[in-house]
């Protein structure tokens, strides 16, 4: 619980997640895939409130990639009306928490009102500075790089940059997580032992737990779990 978990120094500064199993979650209930989707809301409620309690800076949750577009009509309408809810239902709480909503994906392929919803909380969350809540929407982490590297090739061909200038850094500043700390340590859940294209450039350092639970049994305590184990790990970024 909170008070086993140490608050200094390595409460992991940037916390991102793949939250997976809900569709497994409403199979084992006999229900609608939807149902899980659903029920994964409270999942993101409890875990955003665990963050802030524990101080960290940053979470980015992996909501929608940009993969996910090609499951059936029905679930994508279902998925982009749960996400209108949920922007709706916790606008009020980004307020009252003070967190800043970001977006990162492509998000132009969102349906222009769920887009317009999106943006309005974005903007209308923007002071705010306990912490930043990122939702990977439509998103995938090949497009991005491949989109970062177009936009220095076409810089290079124009003259406006040296290629023997370009450096990991200059890259990592045209990925859409510019103005965002790489995470420390990435949470997936429902067993699975894999990356699912996100944050392929971001997460190069970062301590990796898998937990069994489906999305929507994840809670407080697994968040807390979760953190302890990152604290027990020594981080050495390559070197001995």
């Amino acid at each position: 619980m909170p008070g086993t978990v140490t608050k200094f120094p390595a409460i992991p500064r940037h916390i991102a997640i793949i939250m997976d199993g809900n569709g497994r979650w409403a199979k084992e209930r006999g229900l609608p895939r939807r149902e899980g989707h659903r029920a994964g809301a409270e999942s993101v409620r409890e875990v955003m409130e665990a963050c802030k309690e524990l101080g960290v800076e940053y979470l980015t949750l992996f909501a929608f990639s940009s993969e996910n577009w090609s499951r059936p009509e029905s679930e994508v309408r279902a998925l982009m009306s749960l996400l209108e809810r949920f922007l709706r239902d916790k606008a009020k709480d980004l307020d009252q928490q003070n967190v800043r909503l970001l977006a990162i994906g492509q998000l132009d392929r969102l349906p222009p009102k769920t887009l317009a919803l999106l943006d309005s909380i974005i903007v209308r969350t923007a002071r705010h500075s306990a912490m930043t809540m990122v939702l990977a929407l439509s998103y995938g982490a090949r497009e991005e790089i491949v989109a970062a590297a177009r936009s220095i090739a076409a810089d290079a061909a124009a003259g406006l940059l040296d290629p023997d200038a370009v450096t990991a850094e200059l890259f990592a500043s045209r990925l859409q997580t510019t103005r965002i700390p790489d995470p420390d340590l990435l949470i997936r859940t429902s067993g699975e032992m894999r990356i699912s294209n996100f944050l392929l450039w971001q997460i190069s350092y970062a301590e990796i737990v898998i937990v069994k639970k489906n999305w929507p049994d994840f809670r407080q305590a697994d968040l807390f779990e979760a953190v302890r184990e990152y604290q027990h790990r020594h981080r050495r970024f390559g070197a001995l």
